[in-house]
């Protein structure tokens, strides 16, 4: 029996990445750290039940760099993962799949998460005067 050549499925490296496959993967990837992140607000509002004393460790682990870090990291996958889902809700309800309206609504979900966290941080430093 004589073997046939058969197609591989394409992988990464025959794709061009593009904007529109990079929110997808992003999108995914916030809602994992989302998930993820809900077990630290769990941990804090364990820790605020728990008494002054273990309240005060919580607020000195959030408060170092690396508990900064995570709270940052963790405030722009929110802010992401809410613009890309209205992105969606809209494609949902039929407009934006035309190439050029995709790519500007993928372009709009990137940075305005950025800004987006930006600004939050920003309130959030001056209210409480950390900046």
């Amino acid at each position: 029996m004589a073997t046939r050549e058969r197609p591989l499925s394409p992988h990464l490296q025959v794709y061009r990445w593009q904007v529109q496959m990079a929110t997808s993967i992003l999108h995914r990837a916030t809602g994992v750290a989302l998930a993820a992140g809900s077990l630290g607000l769990v941990c804090g509002l364990m820790a605020l039940a728990a008494g002054p004393q273990r309240w005060d460790a919580f607020v000195a682990c959030a408060g170092s760099p690396f508990g900064l870090l995570i709270m940052f990291g963790f405030s722009w996958a929110l802010c992401y993962h809410l613009l890309n889902g209205i992105r969606h809700l809209v494609q949902d309800g039929g407009l934006g799949f035309a190439i050029p309206d995709f790519v500007r609504s993928s372009l709009i979900s990137i940075i305005g998460s950025v800004l987006l966290t930006a600004l939050m941080w920003g309130i959030v430093l001056m209210r409480w005067g950390q900046a």
